[in-house]
């Protein structure tokens, strides 16, 4: 049985959103030092604003700045800081109902330690030096003592650019186990052999092996080795450049039905103009020095396969 391997991944995009009338306020609110809410139909300020009422959803757009002080409504530790939290240092994480609103804002609250923070305690926002009209405008919120903030009515205008849009970067980070099947697939793939599993049952091929089959939900253990060549069954044009991966577009990624597999696989196809690859063309792996998987796939000279062959792997 070959080691399970285990390897660090990341997945990161930025999400790019635009705003409404209510959100772009707030946000550009922020950049002024200023918290508004918005009334619902029922009276109460909500604060995040929202667009749309909660409860009749109903648009709604009237504004309220809010006081920059607030009460604590509940709160957790958190002693182990992760990448992009707003401290470094361990802090607490609080709900804030923030004076003259009806609901409550979830941010950061910086304290020594846990016995310094309690339901019902008065803080106030700690402002970002730099303001760019974000969440992260309110830097954290902090211990307070002082008098209660005056809520007001606000026409949600202000001097200089407004926000209408924001990027939030998304990223997840973890540890990637392949787990049996997978690892004796990737270690094949390093002596440029690619090995799918059988099923005893149904006796389909799966490439890549997932240590069972998905038809018949029984364990697979027989090693097979397919391809090297195979058929092109779908594929799509791709016209807009990814971040990081130095492909020159328009390019073509395709699902290949290896010889002797019952699934195709996606990989990239080379060694032909994007607008002459079709169903049923003929491909074969192209390795690079080192690499431990193909590169990309090229015709073989071959005449296309008959559609009959590939059409119950589409």
């Amino acid at each position: 049985m070959p080691d399970v391997l285990k390897a660090p991944l990341v997945v990161e995009f930025p999400f790019t959103r635009s705003l409404g009338p209510v959100q772009s306020a707030f946000l550009t609110g922020l950049r002024e030092r200023v918290v508004l809410g918005v009334k619902a139909t029922d009276g109460r300020t909500l604060v995040p604003p929202v667009e749309y009422d909660p409860v009749t959803a109903e648009e709604i757009h009237d504004l309220v700045e809010v006081a920059a002080t607030g009460t604590v409504t509940t709160w957790a530790w958190n002693h182990a800081p992760r990448r992009g939290q707003p401290l470094g240092t361990p802090f607490a994480w609080v709900l804030v109902r923030l004076d003259g609103a009806d609901t409550a804002l979830l941010h950061a609250l910086d304290a020594p330690g846990p016995d310094a923070v309690r339901t019902g305690m008065r803080v106030r926002i700690r402002w970002a030096e730099e303001r760019v009209g974000a969440i992260t405008d309110i830097a954290c919120f902090e211990p307070h003592d002082g008098e209660p903030g005056r809520p007001g009515d606000h026409s949600g205008e202000f001097e200089g650019e407004r926000v209408t849009g924001i990027v939030a970067p998304a990223r997840l980070d973890y540890s990637y186990s392949p787990g049996r099947a997978q690892s004796a697939y990737i270690a094949a793939l390093s002596t440029q052999r690619t090995v799918g599993e059988r099923c005893p049952s149904c006796r389909k091929v799966y490439v890549p092996p997932r240590g069972a089959c998905p038809t018949c939900g029984v364990p697979t253990a027989e090693q097979v080795e397919v391809g090297p060549r195979g058929t092109v069954t779908t594929f799509c044009i791709v016209n807009i450049k990814a971040k990081n991966l130095d492909i020159e577009v328009p390019y073509v990624y395709a699902h290949i039905a290896l010889d002797g597999a019952d699934l195709a696989l996606h990989g990239r196809i080379g060694g032909i103009p994007y607008d002459q690859v079709r169903m049923g063309l003929r491909v074969e792996p192209v390795w690079t020095q080192g690499a431990r998987y193909p590169d990309h796939y090229r015709p073989t000279g071959e005449p296309d396969a008959d559609y009959d062959v590939y059409k119950e792997l589409l």
